[in-house]
């Protein structure tokens, strides 16, 4: 119980910063240098872009009914690995640059993280 609350807390939170947009929304990470969630629903990434400094600890939270993971399509700048339904995972930014990633379970689902 106590974790299904921290993982619905951490979901209000995640959408509270995406600013209401939807499956195009753009966030950015906040001027006290936390960067922004992506939050997984309906198999879809929310935001589907996501802009945050190099290095920052990106959360990822799963709020879908099957399991998900947030990989770099280059297969070795980030890796989430399989987050369950309900659960939650994070990924660190690399270095400078865009980078395309998608769920390795369900490729049809894509963003981009943004690293400035």
């Amino acid at each position: 119980m106590k974790r299904l609350l921290l993982v619905l807390v951490s979901v209000a939170v995640a959408t509270a910063g995406c600013g209401g947009g939807g499956h195009d929304a753009t966030a950015s990470a906040p001027s006290g240098g936390t960067p922004s969630s992506i939050s997984i629903r309906d198999f879809k990434f929310s935001p589907d872009t996501i802009s945050v400094p190099s290095g920052a600890r990106v959360g990822v939270t799963n709020s879908d009914s099957a399991p998900h993971s947030v990989t770099a399509d280059d297969g070795k700048s980030f890796d989430s690995g399989t987050i369950q339904s309900g659960a939650s995972g994070s990924i660190q930014a690399p270095g400078p640059g865009s980078y395309a990633y998608h769920c390795t379970i369900h490729p049809f689902m894509t963003g981009t993280l943004v690293v400035k």
